[in-house]
């Protein structure tokens, strides 16, 4: 007798069908075959399912049971196939009618007891069923919120086989756990901008960041809080939209990292790998392709703190994922693609010993150590990064200064405001913020006045700026003046943006040149 069961596995991030055809005929063995390109934890279903079944409290043929996976081309990985190869026996056996089965997509992984255990990625697959016209999704009670979230399909959960064998037969109602579609926000006021004492111009840098969704490095000696800023940033970004959840929430749920009872994430990601990561770990990869770190912080933050003390190769791998927003990862196999538009918050000391230029003469650094430590860092990276800030040492004047701070709330109110304003700018556009829009869409979107072109021109010629660093600062000025409520772009928000490139090496701007660049162009700030 045959059945079939409809199911899916997840490649990337995509799920795609999988249909169970289930086969028992009579002989004098028992004997489980199971074909379909099924990876090792695929196959070892066998064993999970025959256990299953029969703690289940239900019968398990002792004949020729041939399980194919279709299509046979398509490599299946997971053990979310465990639920629909045991209804296939199931209904193979005549314990389960094939109409039951009909316009239903299970997908689950069975404990030795019969338990359905949550499986990585039923977002995604929601999302299938949603497309290809399915009813019903079948899946692990810890999975219900996940898949539900979707909203394109109705989801039903069970928490062992038994249950969901007796609600598929029409002799138990499905149960009906409260759906949580989203998941609870966690409190704002667990970190908070007015946590870090002094520090205005780099405070200055990422509000502009945050407002443009823009890179930025931070350098300083060390305790200047360039880490409990990068920490904070998210407390003054807007929250999710729907659909940047959804994407968010596709990558976390492939990556297993979702956990059980949650629906969509609320807040956006924030990824502080260790130096020691991986090129695989950062960038994604694996046998069967994973999303890195990069593609976790997909429209949220990638904080690499001490960025020369990452491998060469692995600070080098960001380059093309940071233009593109998204990185293919290629096997002999399969090349999956994963999603990765995240703001890069680096941050490293001036120097080996960290106290360059300290006034106090701390520094025993030679000069050839230096430049040897500040070119782990290439030219080629550093001129993807927007904002280029100095952290000076803390005073103790600044330290235990008295007065009124500014919270997150009140930047983030800022910075929600200067956000609405691009999203009206650049409606029907690629993109949405300054930072990622393409340099046809910036100039024709983002006009610089007569004095404004001036002074980057000038700029251009003086310093080297690459066609790259060019159209960042110009759309880093085009975020300074969204924040100061202005509609044209002029002198002083150029003037403003060169001073965040002061640490880029190949452009050599600093604070005299932007001055003397003033001078000679002969714009009034």
């Amino acid at each position: 007798m045959l059945s079939v069961v409809q199911s899916a596995t997840v490649v990337g991030i995509d799920a795609q069908p999988v249909q169970v055809e289930v086969d028992v005929t009579g002989g004098t063995l028992a004997v489980f075959d199971l074909v379909g390109l099924p990876e090792a934890s695929v196959r070892e279903a066998r064993v999970r399912v025959k256990n299953a079944i029969a703690h289940a409290g239900l019968h398990f043929p002792q004949r020729h049971i041939t399980v194919n996976l279709a299509p046979a081309d398509l490599r299946k990985t997971g053990c979310g196939l465990d639920l629909p190869v045991a209804l296939g026996v199931l209904g193979a056996s005549g314990a389960l009618p094939q109409d039951r089965l009909d316009g239903v997509v299970a997908v689950g992984e069975l404990s030795l007891t019969g338990e359905i255990r949550p499986v990585p990625g039923l977002l995604c697959v929601a999302e299938l069923c949603g497309r290809i016209g399915v009813k019903r999704l079948l899946c692990a009670t810890e999975n219900h919120d996940e898949a539900a979230a979707a909203g394109c399909v109705e989801v039903v959960s069970a928490r062992d086989l038994a249950e969901a064998v007796a609600c598929l037969n029409g002799k138990r109602e499905w149960p009906r756990p409260a759906v949580r579609a989203v998941a609870a926000p966690a409190p704002h006021h667990i970190l908070d901008w007015s946590d870090v004492k002094g520090q205005l111009l780099a405070k200055r840098a990422l509000e502009i960041a945050a407002a443009g969704a823009h890179n930025v490095l931070l350098v300083g000696p060390p305790g200047t809080g360039k880490t409990m800023l990068a920490r904070r940033l998210p407390t003054i970004l807007p929250d999710l939209t729907r659909e940047e959840s959804l994407e968010s929430t596709r990558v976390w749920s492939v990556a297993g990292l979702l956990g059980s009872g949650h629906g969509l994430l609320a807040q956006r990601p924030f990824r502080a790998p260790h130096h020691t990561t991986s090129p695989s770990a950062l960038v994604g990869g694996g046998p069967g392709p994973r999303p890195g770190e990069i593609s976790l912080a997909h429209n949220g933050v990638l904080f690499l703190d001490e960025l020369p003390e990452f491998p060469r190769v692995v600070i080098e791998a960001l380059r093309t994922p940071i233009e593109d927003g998204r990185v293919v990862v290629a096997r002999v196999r399969q090349s999956v693609c994963f999603p990765c538009r995240f703001m890069l918050i680096g941050s490293m000391n001036p120097c080996p010993c960290g106290y360059a230029n300290d006034p106090r003469g701390r520094c025993r650094c030679r000069e050839v150590e230096i430049a040897r430590y500040r070119s782990r860092v290439s030219g080629p990276l550093l001129d993807r990064v927007d904002l280029q800030v100095e952290l000076p040492a803390l005073s103790g004047a600044e330290l235990h200064a008295r007065g009124p701070v500014e919270r997150s709330v009140d930047v983030r109110g800022r910075v929600e405001r200067a956000r609405r304003v691009q999203a009206l700018r650049f409606s029907g556009a690629s993109a949405q913020v300054n930072a990622r829009i393409t340099p046809a869409e910036l100039r024709a979107r983002c006009p610089l006045s007569d004095e404004a072109t001036r002074l980057l021109r000038i700029a251009i010629d003086r310093f080297g700026l690459s066609p790259r660093a060019h159209d960042r600062v110009w759309r880093i000025a085009r975020t300074i003046a969204d924040l100061g409520g202005s509609l044209s772009l002029d002198v002083a928000h150029i003037a403003e943006a060169l001073q965040y490139r002061r640490f880029d090496e190949a452009t050599g701007v600093s604070d005299e040149g932007s001055a003397q660049c003033l001078q000679e162009g002969a714009c009034p700030v």
